[in-house]
């Protein structure tokens, strides 16, 4: 064990469970192994007995961990079809005493082109102070951060413990409403540990305190009736391509930040992001200039962005002489914390229709959201969890924002109004979920499940 693996606990109590972990580590290592080797795409493109089986994987380590009620479960989506499994453990805490629900999900994003991976994607590779592999991370790690921190913990537990794991939270969770309220008896709890966020940096725990919502947006732009040919119209027919690169470049100002009206934001954050930092770990490259207004951190956290990710045109290769008729691209909305995904869509269709140039026909099609979500944090549980993280981190935590959505936040909110939700995680800056070389720093995944334990034991003894 290097000293680069152990942290400065700041209780006697931290050091104790990071000597218990160190007892058992390699056996998590392994069965965090097992559970990478399961490519549990939950995206219906992608064969679904992966899924079923890494339920089943997880559902066997909850009746190893103890819990006397092991269920996978299903619940139907809106459109009718079965969601994917999930698994709900539940174990009863003494009389009188909270319930915290442990939040993670088994299923992993798609490799993309394993030509850009050093490693197997579904063989866990240690190399160094990381664990390579799809969902190291995001988030079979956060499994583990759970059962381990009950495993030091034993019986010497004073909550009642529900732990879920879902199976499809990156295909959007398409049945998770259904789901809660299907299963809610057996989901209900005080304190929701959603483990699926990261910390500030490696070796600097974060809460995450505030999530960006979400929302995506469809739309054509039509010119003419029909294609026709670019040397005998070009130059006076307006093709669709043409109107739709100038109406995309009104979303934005000349400095890059967005230029819809009526999206909100706040310019400020509680903790700023090195720019160097930020370079490094998104990979811009030299010379490119960083877009928005504000700090660093407020534009990743707490004001709007607007990113087109998909626009429909001829593949270069297969391109003709030809005015487009017509072209579809497709948005992503990130809406501020205080803002809705109803509201924005209405503020994007409305800047769209009014900008369109050349009078050229703007027509929507599919959309989706999913809101934002603003910690209390005055609620005596935050205090509770950023004394735990600095105590098993061995460094002072800070309450963090987040750039990406996690919209299944607000269903819990809605079905348990009254629930404490703390967000927490163990990815860091250059963990690269969803992306090629997804990795697990194994330094703060130790720290993560140490500071888990803590809290449970915290809570069990009604602080907070």
């Amino acid at each position: 064990m290097t000293d680069s693996q152990h942290p400065r606990p700041a209780s006697a109590r931290a050091a104790e469970l990071h000597a218990a972990l160190d007892t058992v580590f390699d056996q998590v290592k392994e069965t965090l192994a097992s559970l990478v080797a399961l490519p549990s795409i939950a995206w219906p493109s992608f064969d679904q007995s992966h899924v079923a089986a890494s339920a089943e994987a997880v559902a066997g380590l909850a009746r190893e961990a103890g819990f006397p009620s092991v269920e996978v479960l299903t619940a139907p989506t809106a459109s009718g079809e079965d969601g994917a499994p999930a698994v709900v453990a539940r174990r009863e805490g003494p009389a009188g005493a909270p319930t915290v629900v442990l939040y993670a999900h088994h299923d992993v994003q798609p490799t993309g082109d394993e030509a850009l991976w050093n490693t197997s994607p579904f063989v866990a590779t240690e190399i160094g102070d990381r664990i390579y592999g799809r969902g190291a991370a995001d988030d079979k790690a956060g499994i583990l951060v759970h059962l381990t921190a009950l495993r030091l913990l034993g019986d010497d537990l004073g909550v009642g413990v529900v732990l879920f794991v879902e199976g499809e939270e990156e295909a959007g969770s398409p049945s998770f409403q259904n789901f809660l309220r299907t299963h809610r008896d057996k989901l209900a709890g005080d304190v929701i540990v959603v483990a699926d966020s990261g910390n500030w940096k490696v070796g600097t725990p974060a809460l995450t305190t505030s999530l960006r919502g979400m929302a995506s947006l469809e739309f054509t732009v039509t010119t003419l009736d029909h294609a026709v040919h670019s040397g005998m119209y070009g130059g006076v027919v307006p093709d669709a391509a043409l109107a739709m690169t100038r109406l995309l470049s009104t979303l934005h100002g000349e400095g890059g930040a967005v230029a819809v009206s009526g999206l909100g934001g706040e310019s400020h954050a509680d903790v700023e992001y090195d720019e160097a930092d930020l370079r490094r770990d998104s990979g811009v490259l030299d010379g490119v200039q960083l877009i928005g207004e504000g700090t660093l951190a407020s534009r990743l956290w707490s004001q709007p962005s607007i990113t087109v990710i998909g626009l429909d045109l001829p593949h270069v290769d297969v391109s003709s002489n030809t005015l487009q008729h017509s072209v579809r691209a497709k948005l992503s909305i990130r809406v501020a914390p205080g803002g809705t995904p109803a509201d924005a869509l209405a503020a994007v269709k409305e800047h769209l229709q009014s900008h369109a140039p050349f009078g050229a026909h703007v027509e929507f099609g599919a959309e989706e959201g999913g809101s934002p979500w603003q910690a209390d944090t005055e609620d005596p549980v935050v205090d509770t969890a950023m004394a735990a993280l600095s105590d098993g981190f061995g460094a002072q935590a800070v309450q963090v924002g987040l750039g990406g959505s996690i919209p299944f936040i607000a269903d819990l909110l809605e079905e348990f109004p009254s629930a404490s939700i703390l967000v927490t995680g163990v990815e860091d800056p250059d963990a690269r979920a969803h992306s090629a070389n997804e990795s697990l720093h194994v330094p703060d995944f130790r720290s993560a499940i140490v500071s888990e334990a803590l809290l449970l034991e915290a809570l069990g003894r009604g602080e907070g």
